[in-house]
């Protein structure tokens, strides 16, 4: 009974295809039917989100993301940065805990769930932590398609202001692309295309993620997915994957990212939840409330 439930929530995580419901089908299983501690979701702990990871590096051709998102390439690392650090500071100043600021500020900053997953091992966040920032970040990507399509049309927008529009300033790439999609097929080519530009910046948020959290361990504590996720990146910077191979390495990567967010939230510990606070989502929203207004002048006017 155990491992056919298992099963089945994975199954249904990976037909939903969404990080915020895979972590809490994790925390379902555990929450109702109360594996052993030594049930195997618990003992392989970030491995199959670090795979994940990896896969995700193949998909990535540097040069390629480069050059398509060259004209916005420094409006979009100013972005990142200043978002990203801006966010670290922020929480900070409301006393929020420095993995959930990390987790929200690199989602914010990158590409919202992917990012945080990156991440997670690295800064050794809690299942109940990453949980907090999946959740803030799935709501806010739910409000984005269905609000931003809605704003474009008022302001007039043309397509392509509107695709750069939704790809700086919605964090998940699919939520970027649903958008998007939604105003029309060009603004989704657009906001697709420019979204390659942040996604890059996942290469140094791992570095300065082990450099703050991990810099008092010895150098061969060095998170070995790291170096495999640049080299991945560098194999199909090399060899130029095409779409058939890039699109099987999507689809494994989607998948071991939901199965370890379904692991993750199998290691969900209740008693915890009372630390927690609204500050996170106040966090969250003040990026957003900053980003939006400031990547539609940018858009606009630049």
């Amino acid at each position: 009974m155990l491992y056919f439930t298992f099963a089945f929530l994975v199954l249904v995580s990976l037909y939903i295809g969404n990080a915020a419901l895979a972590i809490f089908a994790g925390i379902f299983f555990t929450y109702f039917l109360q594996p052993p501690a030594t049930f195997f979701t618990r003992r392989i702990g970030t491995l199959p989100l670090q795979l994940g990871i990896v896969l995700l590096g193949a998909t990535i051709s540097l040069p390629y993301a480069l050059d398509v998102s060259s004209d916005y390439l420094p409006w979009i690392s100013l972005f990142v940065i200043v978002s990203f650090f801006g966010g670290l500071m922020l929480g900070k100043l409301l006393g929020i805990h420095h993995r959930i600021a990390f987790l929200l500020s690199s989602g914010a900053a990158i590409c919202g769930g992917t990012a945080m997953a990156a991440v997670a091992p690295i800064i050794k966040a809690k299942p109940q932590e990453l949980l907090i920032a999946m959740t803030i970040v799935f709501l806010l990507n739910a409000v984005a398609i269905i609000l931003f399509p809605i704003i474009g049309g008022y302001l007039e927008m043309t397509n392509f202001e509107f695709g750069a529009w939704s790809a700086l300033a919605i964090h998940d790439t699919g939520s970027v692309i649903g958008s998007a999609t939604i105003f029309s097929n060009e603004s989704a080519q657009v906001a697709a295309t420019l979204k390659l530009g942040r996604t890059v910046w996942l290469i140094p948020l791992l570095l300065i993620a082990n450099w703050i959290f991990n810099k008092q361990t010895e150098a061969t504590k060095f998170p070995r997915f790291i170096i495999f996720f640049i080299l991945a990146i560098i194999t199909n910077t090399v060899f130029n994957f095409n779409d058939q191979v890039i699109d099987i390495f999507q689809i494994m990567s989607q998948a071991f990212l939901l199965v370890g967010l379904f692991c993750i939230g199998s290691q969900f510990d209740a008693s915890e939840l009372k630390s927690l606070s609204s500050k996170p989502l106040i966090l969250a929203l003040i990026i957003w409330a900053v980003v939006i207004p400031s990547a539609y002048f940018l858009v606009k006017y630049f």
